[in-house]
């Protein structure tokens, strides 16, 4: 089943929460439910650009509250907040409703989100850049910040080739079976000029063995996630490889000084 199902929804109610959280009676259900889909979808496409993970909808007694999962705040909330009161005018019209509250969480590290992931390398793709560089580049970034493992496959008409494919990349380890696995998932498109090409990420951030609170707004972290300052540390390390080269170029220096010893075995 791990390999049938949408990782996301398998894991629900185990290790991840839903991003629709309200009661809808058999009367009002499928109006919700719609005004939902109505509302992901327009504010997709009016914050194209704006890095986008998930937006979680909650309803109280006449009140919405919409979260928006983003790693560019500042392109949703716009110069001194004017763009968030013009979505939240336009949101009001679309459902009706007079209390809409709009909050907007940072994701610090866009790296290891699936839907980032796949939107970046859609983006490239749609600008002619190499599916293959774009997705080795994606796959290195998420695990120098600490994810297990990564799995991207592209289908479609790949570099403009006459016959559509699938390809491939996986490194570390996906393991969809384990239901404790923390592992992120999306689907997205980009449309070229020849046509569509489906991305599909899964992106394994490791297990979870503790009870973890299923509140979609609560962003996971701590522990072996904060990857982000190990990778720091390596860059620090490879920069230290810098000195190391200027030892080898004192090396130089010593191998002047085994001219030396060789005036020592003249004398």
């Amino acid at each position: 089943m791990g390999q049938k199902a949408n990782p996301i929804g398998n894991r629900l109610g185990i290790i991840r929460g839903w991003e629709s959280n309200w009661y809808g009676s058999k009367k009002d259900y499928a109006g919700k439910l719609i005004e939902d889909h109505k509302i992901r979808t327009y504010l997709n496409a009016r914050i194209n650009k704006g890095g986008i993970s998930k937006i979680v909808i909650e309803r109280t007694l006449g009140k919405l509250i919409i979260t928006i999962h983003t790693s560019k705040p500042g392109i949703i909330i716009g110069k001194g907040g004017g763009e968030v009161d013009r979505i939240k005018e336009e949101l009001k019209k679309l459902t009706g409703k007079d209390d809409v509250q709009i909050n907007i969480l940072e994701i610090r590290r866009p790296e290891l989100d699936a839907m980032i992931v796949g939107d970046t390398i859609a983006r490239q793709i749609e600008n002619r850049i190499n599916f293959k560089r774009a997705t080795k580049m994606a796959i290195a970034s998420a695990l120098r910040m600490g994810a297990e493992g990564i799995k991207i496959k592209l289908s479609g008409r790949l570099a403009g080739a006459e016959i559509a494919r699938s390809e491939e990349f996986k490194q570390g380890r996906v393991p969809l079976h384990t239901f404790r696995m923390d592992i992120d998932y999306a689907n997205v498109f980009a449309q070229t000029v020849y046509g569509k090409i489906g991305i599909k990420v899964w992106i394994c951030k490791g297990e979870v063995l503790a009870k973890r609170d299923l509140n979609p707004n609560i962003i996971a972290g701590g522990g072996k996630n904060e990857g982000g300052g190990v990778g720091g540390d390596r860059r620090d390390d490879r920069r230290g490889g810098g000195d190391r080269r200027d030892d080898r170029r004192g090396g130089g220096d010593r191998r002047g000084g085994g001219g030396r010893g060789g005036d020592n075995r003249r004398n």
